[in-house]
């Protein structure tokens, strides 16, 4: 890999001695936690740590400045619509259409930058003001170097028009120049105003000055040659001027707010029909004559320097190096990538560089606790490792609401991601249960598939049934459907609730067999067989036959395996029920003995009022007697 240019920055925190203390740190997705330890570099026997507070370092805080997130807003729908142009589109159907996608952002650029502008005039704190002041120095200078970019490497100026585009520009952004013309051609008289001989002139004087600029320049040696206006100083500075000389161009520095201010109008003067490869000399030379040796080059003169050579990879990494966020170098390599600028600018680990830097845009969005809505659509367009991305940033949402949950749980459904969608709805499921929202906790373990969960729920409504006799979330377990076979544990419950179903619209037989079914297939719990026995005693009671001998039989198989595998509390119910099941209990016919039902334990009298939801009173059953035990 290329090594660095130079040492990193170095970030001072208020209140640690990192010379005297060791620090602690620990990175985060988008932050790093720094705090001293107790350990003293020097001194041993100091244990107490010297600054209490742990430092939350941020590498992308503009994300949560107000104004900036309208920036990334607006910017990302931009980008969305750029991603869709059709990639079949040439020549300057497609150029057009770039060209326009850039001057979007830029508009973007500049609306942020005027409001900026007005939130630092009206700021009432002075370090408030000096804030803003500073982020509208950032924005103004993006909006230029975009600007340039855009002349030189998307809409390709060719030589003659080039200058033009320059010119546009320099007005743009050097707004001395506009102000300096309002007020000289606003007055009564213009030519006698104090700034009328420092007037650089307007976009339409410097246009037709460039169309007849030949003649003119003849002229102009003529005159200068033959002393013409030699009365005059400020007629032969002019001359000079008109003639391109450096020296006559240096004398009027202070009316020159910049050097590309003074490159362009040395253009203008010595070679209005400059070409795009002769650009580098010229900015070179106009950069060190108007600097003179007395101050360094600063980073944005760099990066307009790298503009001038046609050095698009210098360009976005001295951007990187000097703007605090990813927004712009992301947009713009994006932006330059489909102008088909970058084919060439591969990384080496896996991706190029215009991914490289989405993905580093999209990280500090995930930062946020809206904007990484946003954050989504650019891992989406990052062919090769914008999936694994979006996957690792988006399992650390937190799940504060669960409308948020929501929303990143149709992201990951929308995006077949299997593992997110079942983690979600497993912490979701969870929570639930922590809550004692035992129905919500049900519908989100089955949309995650979870089957041990889903089991776990299942049990604790079996245990809730059985202490307070009754369901809860009845419209959940009445609608399962198919989900009900995510679980064994599930489908008994299930099915139970379909036997009370069945109880209460008096489908006797159906509900027998269904409850001998849940028990012979062992699909039920073994400690919900005593209740399920104990469902059985209602049906034995009905008018008509509902269990036959051979369903009879196998009751007291169930009620026997229930016993001989471990003790079972209620032994007293234990015994009436096998007295009941072994007699062939509770037929409405033949002859026998009846058991009051008064005499049966408590236990299976509160059983049989929940069936039944009347008020106790004696009531017998039938124990049929074989004919061989009658009296005669």
């Amino acid at each position: 890999m290329e090594e660095l240019d130079g040492e990193p920055a170095v970030t001072v925190i208020p209140g640690v001695n990192s010379k005297k203390n060791q620090m602690c740190f620990d990175w985060g997705p988008g932050e790093m936690l720094v705090c001293e330890t107790s350990f003293s570099k020097k001194e041993k026997s100091e244990m107490v740590p010297s600054c209490p507070f742990i430092y939350i370092i941020r590498k992308d805080v503009d994300v949560y400045s107000q104004i900036l997130r309208k920036l990334f807003n607006e910017s990302h729908g931009i980008f969305l619509g750029l991603q869709r142009i059709d990639e079949e589109l040439t020549g300057k159907s497609r150029k057009s259409q770039l060209v326009r996608v850039s001057k979007n952002y830029r508009s973007v650029i500049r609306a942020c930058m005027e409001e900026m502008h007005q939130v630092a005039i009206a700021a009432k704190d002075p370090a408030s003001g000096r804030q803003f002041s500073s982020q509208v120095s950032i924005l103004s200078a993006m909006e230029l170097i975009w600007n340039l970019c855009e002349i030189l490497f998307i809409e390709v100026a060719p030589a003659g028009h080039l200058l033009l585009h320059l010119l546009d520009w320099v007005r743009l952004h050097v707004c001395e120049v506009d102000s300096l013309s309002a007020d000289v051609l606003g007055s009564e008289n213009p030519s006698n105003h104090d700034s009328f001989w420092n007037l650089p002139g307007n976009t339409q004087t410097l246009t037709e000055l460039e169309l007849k600029w030949q003649h003119w320049h003849e002229e102009c040696e003529r005159y200068l040659q033959d002393s013409t206006f030699a009365t005059n100083p400020h007629l032969e500075s002019l001359l000079k001027i008109m003639l391109g000389d450096e020296a006559a161009l240096l004398e009027q520095k202070e009316l020159l707010s910049n050097w590309y201010h003074f490159l362009v109008t040395r253009l203008l003067y010595s070679n209005p029909t400059v070409k795009p490869i002769d650009l580098h000399y010229y900015a070179q030379s106009s950069l060190d004559l108007f600097l003179g040796g007395e101050s360094s080059p600063e980073p944005l003169d760099n990066i307009l320097l790298a503009a001038f050579e046609f050095d698009i990879h210098q360009v976005i990494k001295e951007c990187s190096i000097a703007l605090s966020n990813w927004w712009f170098v992301a947009h713009l390599t994006d932006l330059l990538d489909h102008c088909k600028l970058l084919q060439s600018h591969n990384l080496y680990f896996g991706s190029n560089m215009r991914e490289f830097l989405l993905l580093e845009y999209a990280s500090g969005l995930f930062a946020h606790p809206s904007l990484w809505q946003l954050g989504v659509d650019y891992f989406d367009y990052c062919p090769k490792l914008g999936r694994v991305s979006l996957e690792l940033h988006i399992e650390r949402i937190p799940l504060n609401t669960e409308q948020k949950a929501l929303k990143v749980l149709r992201i990951c459904e929308q995006r077949q991601m299997t593992e997110q969608v079942r983690s979600i709805c497993k912490i979701l499921a969870m929570k639930a249960v922590r809550n004692n929202r035992l129905g919500s906790a049900l519908s989100w373990s089955i949309r995650a598939k979870d089957a041990a969960f889903a089991t776990l729920v299942s049990d604790r409504f079996l245990r809730d049934y059985c202490e307070r006799g009754c369901f809860s979330d009845l419209d959940l377990i009445d609608n399962l459907g198919p989900a009900m076979m995510l679980s064994d544990r599930l489908t008994f419950l299930g099915k139970y609730r379909e036997f009370h179903h069945m109880y209460g619209e008096k489908r006797f037989a159906d509900a027998a067999s269904l409850l001998l079914s849940l028990m012979t297939s062992r699909i039920a719990p073994r400690s919900f067989w005593m209740t399920l026995l104990t469902d059985a005693l209602p049906l034995l009671e009905q008018k008509q036959v509902i269990f036959s001998a051979e369903q009879t039989y196998e009751l007291m198989q169930c009620l026997e395996d229930l016993t001989s595998r471990r003790p079972v509390r209620g032994e007293s119910d234990i015994q009436q029920l096998q007295v009941i099941f072994t007699s062939g209990l509770m037929v409405p016919h033949g002859g026998g003995k009846r058991l009051p039902l008064s005499q049966t334990s408590p236990s299976l009298q509160k059983h049989w009022l929940l069936w039944t939801h009347v008020p106790l009173f004696p009531l017998t059953c039938v124990i049929h007697t074989p004919p061989s035990f009658r009296r005669k």
